[in-house]
């Protein structure tokens, strides 16, 4: 009750956060019902439900990701003093907001779960129910366990994300060097070279007919992307220290004191955001021949986008967040606001500069032989 009352009680940006996540949980677990129903008229090809099924766990591990950030973020925004004053600190409003987090992956689950029967036509005298009957099983009475099986799979899944949170050691001092990009780029590297020298396989089938990959393949991939995830804060470390050398400006010492100090905060969702474009650009050279997406693969795919969109919008609030009070003290000092307003942009520049070429490089070695 109480993180209910935290929600309610938030600002428009925080509840703009929160719908977000409803929404993308909604989502998630259409995806997961999708495949139930598929598996439900479509019984004499069972490899496919499973299938199916498994490419559901990205979508689920990046929603899970998304909303345990978004819990994580939310109690930045409450008020410390009245919380300290009832017993609670840093800990418990951290366990409040995962468990809002995982409340509201259980409300967008429940209505998951009604615009699966609108689809499917199981609601009577709604207008236009049944659109989607033919590809979720309509006529095939719905397994209740196997549904509630699937729908709790998310909140569990986000509850788990936050609970991992409490148990991360206390963070570094701040502007300290992180210690993950030597094994980051390692990282990548062993994951480029698995992709590169993967036997072409017809073992994993891709999504949409898109052709079949080896288990090694879809290993390299994913190993190169933890790579470019824990390499994140590092790289934009090493930015702000390249813009802080030979006798630095104003803007320059600005700039880079700064990346230095939000590395740890924004490196991750920026390593994840390289990744996701990566995975894109491996995604659309499958599409050879005129073959397209189909529509289930085409709304997962902008789904796992949202969320990593919204995962590093999150951290980028949260750095700004952080960085209110140093702002205020450098306009208490004189600090024009043209001043800071070109420290905002070339951070911005930067990273750019720095992490575009290096996206289009992985991206152009992450080959993914896929059979037809």
């Amino acid at each position: 009750m109480l993180s209910w009352r935290m929600v309610r009680g938030a600002r428009l940006g925080a509840m703009g956060r929160w719908l977000t996540v409803v929404a993308a949980a909604a989502g998630t677990g259409l995806l997961l019902l999708s495949a139930l129903g598929w598996a439900l008229g479509h019984t004499q090809s069972g490899t496919g439900a499973g299938v199916r099924l498994a490419w559901c766990l990205l979508p689920v591990a990046m929603t899970a990701h998304m909303a345990a950030a978004v819990g994580r973020a939310q109690p930045s925004g409450w008020p410390r003093a009245g919380l300290a004053a009832v017993g609670l600190g840093r800990t418990a409003t951290v366990l409040i907001g995962a468990v809002a987090a995982a409340l509201a992956c259980a409300a967008g689950s429940a209505l998951a779960l009604l615009l699966f029967l609108y689809l499917r036509g199981d609601l009577d005298g709604v207008p236009y129910a049944g659109s989607a009957s033919g590809v979720l099983g309509a006529g095939h009475r719905l397994p209740v366990a196997g549904a509630g099986t699937l729908l709790a799979v998310l909140p569990l899944a986000t509850a788990a994300v936050g609970a991992a949170h409490l148990w991360q050691p206390p963070r570094a001092k701040p502007g300290a060097s992180p210690a993950g990009l030597p094994w980051g780029v390692a990282l990548t590297a062993v994951g480029l070279a698995v992709q590169v020298s993967a036997p072409r396989g017809d073992t994993l089938p891709l999504p949409s007919g898109l052709g079949s990959v080896s288990p090694a393949t879809v290993a390299g991939w994913l190993v190169a992307c933890v790579g470019m995830v824990i390499a994140g804060p590092g790289l934009v470390h090493l930015c702000g220290r390249l813009l802080c050398l030979h006798r630095p400006g104003a803007l320059r010492l600005l700039s880079g004191r700064a990346l230095q100090q939000e590395a740890r905060r924004i490196g991750h969702p920026l390593g994840l955001l390289c990744a996701t474009a990566t995975a894109a650009v491996a995604a659309h050279g499958l599409q050879g021949g005129g073959h397209k997406l189909g529509p289930v693969t085409t709304f997962a795919a902008a789904l796992i986008g949202l969320c990593v969109l919204a995962i590093a919008g999150t951290a980028v609030l949260e750095a700004r967040s952080a960085r209110a009070r140093s702002t205020a003290a450098l306009r208490d000092v004189g600090a024009s606001p043209a001043l800071l307003r070109g420290a905002v942009a070339l951070r911005a520049g930067v990273l750019l500069a720095v992490v575009v070429p290096l996206t289009a490089l992985i991206a152009g070695l992450a080959t993914v032989p896929a059979t037809r």
